[in-house]
């Protein structure tokens, strides 16, 4: 059964000059007990997708197309008042920041029994209390500390927290925006086992929001490559992660240590992603791409199907495995595309 149903979702920030089309045309759907993973650089738009879903973008945020279905709901079609019913009990979020969403004043026991009986009114302090302790301990917490105010925790016990918060309803969909990211990697690899753990329980399902391909790899089914707002590549994280189509997640998944090849050198993508208020006409990502031809720069590409379930926006994703998947672990392939050229150049002046 599908949980999350996104279409051609378009989401905008107001800005002094014109509007940021933070989310553009962004399609996919979650099924119940499935965990995806949003990946890509920073701006790409994976937190405004999360936070458009569960209805909490900031003022200069706003949707300006596509729908949210969720259970059969278009959520962007709801008044505030009817969406707000969804939140924490349908559709809960663990933050990126802990220590921002969490009130400081309050103590984490107050913040959760108030999350709870407001969303379940027929639910006891008593049995409130209960399930703050119960979440306490499934993420690795003293009980006990559940009366400690947000600053006498540290980093990690902050996001833990969080995570104990946002599964104390358990929701239908999860919402993790890097959700161990203050965390060490032992009680990274503990927390990660916990929530599946929960998830395997309730049946919920689970979008994860990380700059660590890691996470996503142990944690998720599918996994959706984004870039400058629109999705370059979806699909199984085992072909995503074995064998990608789309140059830029090529150049993302060599970015980062491959333990099983510690010699292999890092590779950098030259240059920065577009400026979102004015998006290039073509393939976002062609001034960064080894690939990219004038098509690239002056046609938007469609999808094609590598198989049954992978699905690439790039315009010759039929002939990476015939020359560029050969050259994409070489440095001086990535060394040779515009924005490379255009960093010398000013590096180059500047000397």
């Amino acid at each position: 059964m599908t949980v999350l149903d996104v279409n051609d979702l378009e989401v905008y920030y107001e800005t002094d000059g014109a509007p940021a089309q933070a989310v553009d045309g962004v399609s996919f759907t979650i099924e119940e007990g499935e965990n995806i993973g949003i990946v890509g650089e920073s701006g790409c738009g994976k937190t405004t997708l999360a936070k458009a879903i569960i209805g909490i973008l900031p003022d200069e945020g706003y949707v300006n197309a596509g729908s949210i279905e969720f259970d059969g709901t278009d959520l962007t079609e709801v008044s505030e008042a009817e969406r707000r019913r969804y939140k924490w009990d349908e559709i809960s979020m663990i933050a990126q920041s802990a220590m921002n969403s969490l009130d400081p004043v309050y103590t984490i026991r107050e913040q959760i029994v108030e999350a709870i009986e407001t969303h379940r009114p027929g639910t006891g302090r008593t049995e409130s209390e209960e399930i703050v302790s119960e979440m306490f301990d499934l993420v690795g917490l003293d009980p006990n500390r559940a009366d400690d105010y947000p600053h006498q925790f540290s980093g990690g016990m902050r996001q833990r927290a969080m995570i104990a918060m946002a599964l104390a309803l358990e929701p239908s969909l999860v919402l993790a925006d890097e959700p161990t990211t203050a965390l060490d990697v032992i009680m990274q690899d503990q927390i990660l086992k916990r929530i599946g753990e929960i998830q395997s329980e309730i049946n919920s399902s689970m979008m994860v929001i990380t700059h660590d391909v890691s996470v996503v790899a142990e944690t998720c089914d599918r996994v959706i490559v984004m870039y400058a707002g629109q999705i370059a590549e979806e699909g199984p994280v085992e072909e995503i992660f074995g064998q990608p189509y789309h140059p830029y997640t090529i150049g993302l998944k060599r970015a980062f240590p491959n333990i099983r090849r510690s010699d292999q050198d890092l590779l950098s993508i030259a240059g920065y992603p577009p400026e979102l208020a004015d998006p290039p006409d073509g393939c976002r990502f062609a001034e960064r791409c080894p690939m990219a031809t004038d098509r690239c720069r002056n046609e938007v590409p469609t999808a094609h199907h590598m198989g049954d379930d992978l699905r690439t926006y790039c315009h010759y994703a039929d002939e990476v495995d015939a020359g560029f998947r050969g050259r994409a672990d070489d440095p001086e392939t990535w060394a040779d595309t515009e924005a490379a050229r255009d960093a010398r150049s000013v590096a180059e002046g500047d000397d």
